[in-house]
Formats: structure tokens, C-alpha cells, sequence
């Protein structure tokens, strides 16, 4: 199969949102009257971000998430992207499945495939991704105040259980494992909730490196720092009594603290979660928010003055932790 055959038949689909999509030299859009476009790029690399034997139609699907996350942490309404993908081989039922999830998250979050590139080589996927906001109304990293308060979306932990399953560093029940994959495997990016903090939040940014990580993005670009109770970190309960216990059961300094578990809730990363600021006053409008869109919103902290960033543990100690997420060249 040629190159040019390839991209026919597995990544060409109508792109009604563009003026020009797949077939030529360059794609043709419009950006809306009173709107900016909102650009962002994300690279996977098999052995890096992915199991080479991984679900291709899971890859798919998180190939594009991920990107359409970074959207929804600007408050942007996701419309274009391209995709350049370089294969090792051309494995037909491969392309099939991996495709078949990508447009699954395109036609999920209205999102049109309009260009990109094929090549031979290691297997790695570069997706960029564009979208729109109001003019003046993007949600930024620097725009945290002192006295605001630190929100988180969902639930973390469960995508850095699944890896760590995975990586045979621990023991899952199938049924457990199986729940926790599926937050690895096909996370769900929060455009709603992005797109409703537009006004509300003073800063913003998805979970992708551990919360640790990315909220200390969050705090460089205001120049603020953060108190950050463990406590109100939001988990699932197929951490377990096992896993759990060790940390959210515990009396007050009856037994140490189970650093694997502090890992994964705080610098796990793959959440794909919104950690986002707002004023204190907000809190209300936050939580009725959290309701009407049907998703938990948690108050872990509080933006302080200075540059440093505090997590303080169940006996309001403050925790000496070292890890603070993922990064590519540590």
C-alpha cells in the first residue's frame, strides 16, 4: 500500500468544519468572528507514553484525547486537528483499529481530522490540535492569586495504578485492574467543564505529568505558591483498603505513610484531570457547577504567598516529598 493510499483510506473523513480538510497541500479554516485560535501539540512515542502492543483502538482514542484535553484546560472549544504518524511497517488491521478509535474521540468531541503526514520509522504519533476562544477569555497558567483556592476534577490515581499494574510493580484483582485501565487507556477530557470555568477560574491546566507537576506549572507562571491538604485529594475506592489504608485510614502517625500511594495521587500523571484556581467566593457557584455537569470538583488548597509549594499530610504535617511528576529528560 502506498503512502498516499494509506491516508485515503484510514485518515480521510469529511471535515465539515473546515474549509479545506485532507487531499492538498495545506488545510483551509475559519476562525469565528470575536474568537482567537487555540494551538497545541502532543507527541506520543511507543515505549515512552505507550506499550508497543497496546489496543490500537485505545491509542486511537488516547492519541486524540490528550490533545483535546490541553483544549479544555484553555477553555477553548476543540474544532481542528492534524495528525503526522510515523509506522514501522503497514499492518492493515493495526491502521484499522488505531483509526477507527481516533475518529471515535473526533465524532466524541467534534473535532475535524484535517491534514498531517505519514512516514516509515519507530512508531510515534504527533497530534496538533486547534481550537477556538472568545477573544480575551482563554483560561491561562498565570493567572492564580493569593487567597485563591485549588480545585481538581475527578478522581486521580487510577491511570498510575493501572501503569503500575502493568509494569508488574503491583498486584490488581482483574476486575480492579480492568476499571483502572480504562482511565490509562481512554481518558475522558473535560471540554464541558473548560468551557463553563471560562469567567470562574483564574488559571488553569490538565493533569497529564501528576498533579504535583502541573500544578507547580500553574505556580511559576503566577508567581505564587500553594498549600495543598492530602486529605481533600480525591481517589477512587479501587485504591483499595490494601493500598489505601495504609494512608487515608491511618491514626495520626500510628504507621508511616505509603509512599507508592503518595506517588500515584500526587506526581502519577495520565489523569487528564483539570487542576484549575478560583477566588474563594467562587466556592458555592463551584459546587453547584460540579452538579449541573455532573462531575466532582474537589477543594484541595489554597494559592499563599511566596513560591513554594506545601502538601501537608493527615496531621497537618507538612510532607517531605521528593517526586513531583513526570519528566522526559530527568
Amino acid at each position: 500500500m502506498s503512502e498516499f493510499n494509506l491516508i485515503e483510506k484510514y485518515f480521510t473523513h469529511a471535515a465539515p468544519q473546515a474549509d479545506l480538510g485532507v487531499g492538498d497541500d495545506a488545510a483551509l479554516i475559519s476562525v469565528s468572528t470575536g474568537h482567537q485560535l487555540a494551538i497545541s501539540t502532543d507527541m506520543l512515542v511507543a515505549g515512552t507514553h505507550f506499550f508497543s502492543d497496546c489496543d490500537p483502538y485505545k491509542l486511537g482514542w488516547k492519541s486524540l484525547a490528550v490533545n483535546v484535553s490541553d483544549m479544555a484546560a484553555m477553555g477553548a472549544n476543540p474544532k481542528w486537528a492534524t495528525l503526522a504518524i510515523a509506522l514501522p511497517n503497514v499492518n492493515e488491521p493495526w491502521l484499522a483499529a488505531f483509526s477507527s478509535g481516533f475518529f471515535a474521540c473526533a465524532a466524541a468531541f467534534n473535532v475535524d481530522l484535517i491534514g498531517g503526514d505519514t512516514t516509515r520509522g519507530p512508531l510515534t504519533i504527533s497530534v496538533q490540535i486547534m481550537g477556538e476562544v472568545p477573544t480575551g477569555q482563554a483560561i491561562q497558567r498565570c493567572g492564580a492569586n493569593v487567597g485563591d483556592e485549588v480545585w481538581v476534577s475527578g478522581q486521580l490515581g487510577d491511570a498510575a495504578l493501572a501503569l503500575s499494574y502493568l509494569q508488574g510493580k503491583q498486584m490488581l484483582s482483574e476486575e480492579v485492574f480492568a476499571i483502572c485501565a480504562k482511565a490509562l487507556h481512554s481518558p475522558q477530557p473535560r471540554v464541558g467543564l473548560g468551557l463553563a470555568l471560562r469567567g470562574l477560574a483564574t488559571s488553569a491546566i490538565d493533569i497529564s505529568d501528576g498533579l504535583l507537576a502541573d500544578l507547580g506549572h500553574i505556580l511559576d507562571r503566577s508567581n505564587v505558591g500553594a498549600s495543598v491538604q492530602l486529605s481533600n485529594i480525591p481517589h477512587s475506592a479501587h485504591f483499595g483498603v490494601e493500598l489505601a489504608g495504609s494512608m487515608l485510614q491511618r491514626e495520626k502517625q500510628a504507621i508511616p505513610y505509603n509512599k507508592n500511594i503518595l506517588n500515584m495521587l500526587l506526581a502519577g500523571g495520565d489523569d487528564y484531570e483539570l487542576c484549575f484556581t478560583a477566588p474563594a467566593e467562587k466556592h458555592a457557584e463551584i459546587m453547584r457547577l460540579s452538579q449541573k455537569i455532573a462531575l466532582p470538583l474537589s477543594c484541595i488548597g489554597l494559592i499563599t504567598g511566596g513560591t513554594t509549594l506545601v502538601v501537608h499530610g493527615l496531621a497537618d504535617e507538612i510532607l517531605d516529598f521528593k517526586e513531583a511528576g513526570f519528566d522526559h529528560f530527568s
